[in-house]
């Protein structure tokens, strides 16, 4: 059976088939189709989409154009893309910035593959290259290529970290997986002995590791967490946060994972629903924003905040010692 995989390998065939059937005017589908590796409704499907791709402004003259007749098929306007594609100048710095980041980041396998790209793209470039933009990497970099080392290194690491969600620092035993980069953090994953379940540690809270003799050694049960759409993935099992957000916190929606926005009213305020990993760092975050944010619920994060609200009035009304 014939057909595309993914929407990739339907993006690549749509490129290649322009030239192809330039090159062969009058070309029959079903042949077209077999040198393509597809299936004929398939191909047919391909060119109905060429039919509304070309370049901006969408109007006659820029869209690919091609003549269906019967059987057979004949592009009669290519819209340009029969030509190599020219960078511009922003373009062309944005890649040699990116790239010279990439191959400057710890933990990248694919290093001399990057180094092999950032060279034709530099020698393309010019002059344009040697702009005077600076690539500095986060503070942390030295502990990473440490971190890096050691985990190259196969042993077992015990590590000082600092837990965010419960505001808490503890030690643990954890045998190292894979060093990773997600949304520009560096994150160690591994099994964890205390929590017997597989964490991801950010680097910058890793206050201090130190390699132990035994090897690292995770379970059959550890996998490798699917990270394509960022660390934290809400589950349904996770407490469930309810807020009314004013103006000036609505950032938060576009940091934070949420389930739900919604207005509330006439007013600026907005109903937000989220997941949350621990009451106490909600309580925490909410506390921090002040009066723009009211919280709807759970009732135990509620009691919470307005417990610690209470100890800090007492403070105030407390005489100095």
């Amino acid at each position: 059976m014939t057909g595309p995989k993914t929407s990739v390998d339907r993006l690549g065939r749509l490129l290649n088939l322009v030239p192809y059937l330039l090159a062969r005017p009058g070309i029959l589908v079903s042949e077209a189709a077999a040198d393509q590796g597809v299936s004929e409704k398939q191909l047919r499907e391909d060119l109905e989409l060429l039919w509304v791709c070309g370049l901006p402004g969408y109007g006659p003259g820029d869209l690919i154009d091609m003549a269906l007749d019967g059987d057979r098929v004949t592009i009669s306007h290519d819209a340009g893309i029969d030509r190599p594609l020219r960078l511009t100048q922003d373009e062309a710095l944005a890649l040699v910035v990116a790239l010279r980041m990439l191959a400057e980041t710890p933990g990248t396998g694919t290093r001399d593959v990057i180094e092999r790209a950032l060279a034709k793209i530099e020698n393309a470039a010019g002059d344009l290259a040697d702009a005077p933009v600076a690539v500095k990497l986060p503070a942390n970099a030295e502990k990473l290529d440490r971190i890096r080392a050691a985990v190259e290194g196969g042993h077992a690491l015990e590590i000082t970290y600092y837990t965010a969600a419960r505001d808490e620092t503890t030690s643990r035993i954890i045998d190292p997986m894979r060093v990773l980069m997600v949304g520009g953090r560096a994150y160690l994953e591994a099994w964890c002995r205390r929590a017997e379940a597989t964490r991801m540690f950010r680097v910058d809270r890793i206050d201090a590791f130190a390699a132990l003799p035994e090897r690292s050694s995770p379970p059959p049960s550890a996998r490798p967490q699917d990270v394509t759409e960022g660390v934290f993935r809400p589950t349904p099992d996770l407490p469930l946060v309810t807020m009314r957000v004013g103006r000036h916190s609505r950032w938060i929606t576009e940091y934070y994972p949420v389930e739900e926005v919604r207005r509330d009213g006439p007013g600026e305020e907005w109903v937000v629903t989220m997941r949350v990993t621990d009451l106490g760092w909600a309580q925490r975050l909410l506390l921090g924003l002040g009066p723009d944010v009211t919280v709807v619920g759970p009732p135990e994060l509620l009691d919470r905040i307005r417990a610690q609200a209470a100890a800090a009035l007492d403070q105030y009304s407390s005489p100095a010692r």
